[in-house]
């Protein structure tokens, strides 16, 4: 037998690869109303799925809604009136930030603390970065113009979340961008917001 004859039987023989969806699979989260609160019902599954600590996503979450909350067994409450899409942007955020690669795009990374620098380190291709994630406090210290429901506005599209909607930043908000793909500059119209994030539209 050959060289190439062995080559090709020992790839025939290769467990096939999983597509990047089914081996990263994120839960989609539950919400449920509770008078003046809005519960996550599932985050210690959305927590499992990401590989990070559940008290770590629900801080991350907190701040990303802009309010005050509570974790209580693997289910998180937050004061104020969230809906399903306002998690899966809070969510989307995390993972950009917390969970992906930048160098190779894969989800492979561990999240370390060294020399008290917060480190996210990807098992797939080696590369490393700090994560500095700033509070929403720090955000709205910012200088810069604030996103407003109803403006329209040019932005660029820097990243995808995981719905596939386009990511963009302006000033201390992250947008979310039904129909764009990342590397695009578009004019979008901005629907809605919900404390530091914000939906909009290609227009």
């Amino acid at each position: 037998m050959d060289y190439t004859e062995s080559l090709n039987r020992a790839i025939d023989e290769l467990p096939e690869r999983q597509d990047e969806e089914s081996r990263f699979s994120i839960p989609d989260p539950a919400g449920e109303t509770d008078g003046a609160f809005t519960r996550l019902t599932n985050i210690g599954e959305i927590a499992d799925a990401l590989g990070r600590p559940v008290e770590h996503v629900h801080r991350n979450v907190q701040a990303e809604l802009g309010t005050n909350g509570q974790l209580e067994d693997e289910r998180a409450r937050y004061n104020g009136s969230f809906s399903v899409a306002d998690f899966e942007a809070a969510i989307d955020e995390y993972v950009i930030e917390y969970v992906t690669c930048t160098e190779c795009g894969l989800p492979d990374t561990r999240l370390t603390t060294e020399d008290g620098v917060d480190m996210l380190r990807c098992e797939a291709c080696g590369a490393f970065r700090p994560v500095q994630k700033q509070t929403t406090t720090q955000q709205r210290s910012q200088s810069g113009p604030a996103v407003e429901e109803g403006a329209t506005y040019e932005v660029e599209i820097t990243g995808t979340g995981r719905k596939g909607d386009g990511v963009a930043e302006k000033g201390k908000f992250t947008i979310f961008v039904s129909g764009a793909e990342e590397g695009q500059t578009v004019r979008v119209l901005i629907e809605r917001t919900s404390g530091t994030l914000a939906f909009a539209r290609v227009v």
